[in-house]
C-alpha cells in the first residue's frame, strides 16, 4: 500500500456522519469534536460519551441503524464503523455512489482516506498515520507527540 499524503481539511459547517457508536466511532467523534460542532452520530445504541456530546449540544444523535438509501447527497464525509461488516460496506458503496468521502473503519481497502491520530494545542495540528496497518504505533507516537506540545505549550 502507497503512503498517504496528508491534508488539513477546514471541516467547518461540513456535514459529517458516523454511523456506529461504539469504542472507535467513539474515539473518532471525539477527535472531531475539537474541529467541528456539526456532527451525527446514528446507531441503535450510544456510548456514554455519545450521549453525553449529545445532551451538552455538541452532536446529533440518531438511535436507529442504517438504512439503504439513507445517507444525505450533501454529506461530505462519512464514517463506516459499526459492527457488521455487511453494513460498513453497504454504507462504502452508498457513499461511492453519491461521491462522499468514506472510511470504513474495519477495512482500509474502503477507505478514501485514512483516519489519523491528532496532537493539538490551539492553533498547531499534527496528524499521525502509520499507513493503516499499525494503530497501536500511530497511537503510541500521537500520545508522544501530545505529551510534548502540552509540555511546550506550558512554556510559552
Amino acid at each position: 500500500m502507497h503512503r498517504k499524503f496528508p491534508l488539513f481539511f477546514d471541516i467547518t459547517d461540513k456535514k459529517i456522519i458516523v454511523y456506529g457508536a461504539g469504542r472507535i466511532a467513539t474515539r473518532r467523534v471525539e477527535t472531531l469534536l475539537a474541529f467541528e460542532k456539526s456532527l451525527t452520530v446514528i446507531a441503535p445504541e450510544a456510548s456514554e460519551a455519545i450521549r453525553e456530546a449529545e445532551t451538552a449540544g455538541k452532536l446529533t444523535y440518531r438511535e436507529t441503524c442504517y438504512e439503504t438509501g439513507g445517507i444525505p447527497d450533501d454529506a461530505w464525509m462519512v464514517l463506516a464503523a459499526t459492527d457488521d461488516q455487511a453494513v460498513n460496506e453497504a454504507i462504502w458503496r452508498e457513499c461511492k455512489q453519491k461521491g462522499i468521502l468514506v472510511n470504513v473503519c474495519s477495512d482500509r481497502g474502503l477507505c478514501d482516506f485514512q483516519f489519523p491520530g491528532i496532537a493539538f494545542a490551539d492553533d498547531l495540528v499534527i496528524g499521525v498515520n502509520a499507513g493503516g496497518t499499525d494503530h497501536r504505533l500511530a497511537r503510541r507516537w500521537t500520545e508522544k507527540i501530545q505529551k510534548e506540545v502540552a509540555e511546550e505549550w506550558k512554556e510559552i
